[in-house]
């Protein structure tokens, strides 16, 4: 038993961590030209746009929510007076907030990945596999919060913590209920999927967008 869990826990982590690495790097030196979300905006906007907002705002303050609330030990925020009964009932309601925002969005874009004619007809199956698998993941998760009501700063927290430092403990994940153990290797899974799918484009986010130079606009009158 201790040896499959550090295979699932300590391995497959660092497989998809690898996979997640050299794939990035590979994918940008052999497909440049294929480095994008592969918009289909200029087919459909109308069902696009709501679950597209949703999604992308909801995932962002998701990821956020996990990096803090998960690798900054919890002495940190009992320095900042948040001991860990606040710790959780913030991680609960912004969880869910985020959560259903982003499960929502999620569900939408399948939606309109798999009904939409027009959509449909220039679809692939690893755009639609790669909608499918962030349902997946983002509902496992939001059902963890919503049924969930599991103590992780004990355990998946430092279990993660010890995967960024190297020193992982994979038995500290023996007491985590199943869905929990679900959501967590189905995003390890994602992770190590993401350079071979649509999801590279978040290495595309327009950060110099806000630092470029204004483009001033004048209109010419033609002389009379």
């Amino acid at each position: 038993m201790d040896l499959l869990y550090t295979v699932i826990f300590t391995v497959f982590p660092y497989l998809c961590l690898t996979t997640f690495v050299v794939g990035h790097g590979y994918r940008y030196v052999t497909d440049r030209f294929g480095w994008n979300a592969r918009s289909s905006e200029f087919l459909e906007k109308k069902a696009l746009f709501p679950g597209s907002v949703l999604f992308h705002w909801g995932i962002v303050f998701t990821f956020l929510g996990h990096a803090s609330g998960l690798l900054v030990p919890q002495p940190v925020f009992d320095y900042f007076g948040i001991d860990s009964q606040a710790h959780l009932a913030i991680a609960y309601w912004s969880g869910l907030a985020v959560g259903i925002a982003a499960f929502a969005g999620a569900l939408l874009l399948l939606r309109r990945r798999l009904t939409h004619p027009r959509v449909q007809a220039v679809a692939r199956l690893n755009d639609t596999i790669t909608i499918g698998a962030l349902v997946v993941v983002i509902g496992a998760g939001l059902f963890n919060v919503i049924f969930g009501h599991f103590n992780v700063l004990d355990t998946v927290a430092p279990w993660i913590r010890g995967i960024v430092t190297f020193t992982p403990d994979a038995m500290l994940m023996k007491e985590v209920p199943l869905s929990y153990k679900i959501h967590v290797i189905a995003a390890w899974g994602l992770l190590g999927f993401s350079p071979f799918s649509r999801l590279v484009h978040i290495w595309s986010l327009p950060l110099t967008y806000f630092f470029r130079s204004h483009i001033l606009y004048r209109r010419r009158v033609p002389s009379s």
